[in-house]
């Protein structure tokens, strides 16, 4: 049995002791990452009786390894006290424009409750930063709590949408384990609820009834076993990336050369349960994959070429937008070009610096370029900066300077060469509500989806924005445990 095969699905009737011996719960949450975990909240602030399964000795999941930006907009008070506008309708322009099959249901209700979730999120016990960061970064390097982190100021989505910085990031230095904040939090939360976790147990099979709901869960803790019944089960179980069978089918890419982000259980068994009983997936093909070549911001003044010598993206694009592309080019192979005046190596290079030259003529044969390739491009490149134009590639002004003074080095860009991290973004199919679809787009009842294993806003790397997983999938994990509790509320005999 390879890494893509389904769990068994159990038939409640052939338990014989379901009705009576069996323990029950309103909801069942699957992970405690900060989907699952601001699902098993929600769920427990509506009423419902919560348990919390998760198959690591403690919380927190892939989420508590990063950073801890969260896509908000709409007119946040940190948007509103760094003298930022922004609206819900230009949040929802922006979101439509980068998604490959908008769902407009989702952007629209991610977009209208941006600023109550804010709030949520600060009722946790922290507060984001009333400060700015106008640089070019990945994330924050600090504890500044707004700045941009997508494509918003980036050519064609400038003209689509009112551009507006939406990155907001916890109050932790750094580019790693921000999350961990929120997660600590919200386990205290979850106590303070009355939310029973219990560690180190994982889901390995759905129970449905004669009717095909969902109605429970089978679960596995070291060698012991049990069933669980209840009236809707939220699976929050991440990704794929760490299932090197899936990731082959899916995501060939991944298994080449980067560094995956994930933790030990992004194995897609939330996905692989959910198919189980009929769940449809979409943009399982889809991968996050990113070397960023800034910080320094300097070097986006540079010009990024392929193997032709030729440009093919704007250079001031979010940095998994420029690593999509350069995953579209032959052998996956794209330099960067920096000449003297605007060379400045990075801490910690993502990217690795090749080599200097004196010409453009000696840069070309280094890099094994088509003779005059490179100069034609950036001669082209270098008169079209002077004026402060791009007509190419429509790169912002205020990252356009003619490359002109040699020497010229180069970065590495190349897959294999630079250090690519990356991750999976398909999952199972969901409404605004988490319940999971069947390809016919009938919902499975008694079953949501949310976080990683679901299929968000977030559809592929070149439209993807710093923050948007936590932010959609504390959002959305909310409304599915939310729903998931009502409905519990609403079945016969419960509570």
């Amino acid at each position: 049995m390879d890494g893509t095969s389904l769990p068994d699905v159990i038939s409640a009737a052939s338990q014989p002791e379901w009705t009576q011996d069996v323990e029950q719960f309103d909801v069942v949450v699957v992970g405690f990452g900060i989907s699952g975990g601001c699902a098993a909240l929600e769920a427990a602030r509506t009423g419902g009786r919560v348990v919390l399964l998760e198959r690591a000795a403690v919380p927190g999941g892939t989420s508590a390894m990063s950073g801890g930006a969260f896509y908000l907009g709409g007119g946040t008070p940190v948007q509103t006290a760094t003298g930022h506008e922004d609206s819900v309708e230009a949040m929802v322009d922006y979101l439509t424009a980068v998604s490959q099959d908008p769902d407009v249901d989702k952007i629209r209700a991610y977009c209208e409750d941006s600023v109550e979730h804010f709030t949520w999120l600060e009722a946790l016990g922290f507060e984001f930063e009333r400060s700015y960061l106008d640089k070019k970064a990945v994330i924050q390097p600090g504890t500044e709590g707004l700045m941009y982190t997508g494509n918003e100021k980036v050519h064609p989505f400038k003209t689509m949408a009112t551009p507006a910085p939406r990155g907001h990031k916890v109050p932790v230095a750094g580019d790693t384990e921000g999350t961990k904040l929120v997660m600590d939090l919200l386990r205290d939360r979850l106590a303070d609820a009355g939310v029973e976790v219990r560690y180190e147990t994982g889901a390995n099979a759905l129970v449905t009834d004669e009717s095909g709901d969902v109605v429970g869960i089978q679960w596995r803790k070291f060698k012991e076993s049990g069933l669980i019944r209840a009236h809707s089960v939220v699976l929050a179980a991440g990704g794929f990336v760490m299932n090197k069978d899936m990731v082959a089918k899916f995501t060939p890419n991944l298994a080449e050369k980067p560094f995956v982000l994930g933790s030990t259980y992004d194995d897609g068994l939330g996905i692989r349960l959910g198919e189980s009983v009929g769940g449809a997936t979409a943009f399982m093909e889809e991968a996050f994959i990113t070397a960023p070549f800034y910080p320094p911001s300097q070097l986006v003044k540079g010009l990024v070429v392929n193997k032709q010598g030729k440009r093919f993206v704007a250079e001031d694009s979010y940095h998994a937008r420029t690593s999509g592309f350069v995953m579209e080019q032959p052998d996956h192979a794209a330099y960067l070009i920096v000449d003297s005046e605007h060379i400045e190596h990075p801490v910690f290079p993502l990217a690795p610096f090749i080599d200097g030259w004196e010409t453009v003529e000696e840069m070309e044969a280094g890099l094994g370029l088509p003779s005059g390739s490179l100069a034609a491009t950036l001669a082209a490149y270098n008169e079209n900066a002077a004026r402060g134009e791009d007509p190419d590639f429509h790169k912002q002004p205020e990252w356009l300077a003619p490359q002109d003074k040699g020497p010229w080095g180069a970065y590495d860009l190349t897959l294999g060469k630079a250090l690519y991290a990356g991750f999976t973004m398909g999952g199972l199919v969901t409404d605004v509500d988490g319940r999971v679809r069947r390809p016919d787009g009938s919902a499975i009842n008694g079953l949501y989806a949310a976080g990683a294993c679901a299929s968000n806003i977030a559809q592929d790397a070149k439209g993807y924005s710093t923050g948007t997983q936590l932010g959609e999938g504390s959002y959305f994990g909310r409304r599915a445990g939310r729903h998931a509790s009502t409905r519990a509320a609403k079945s016969p005999g419960t509570r």
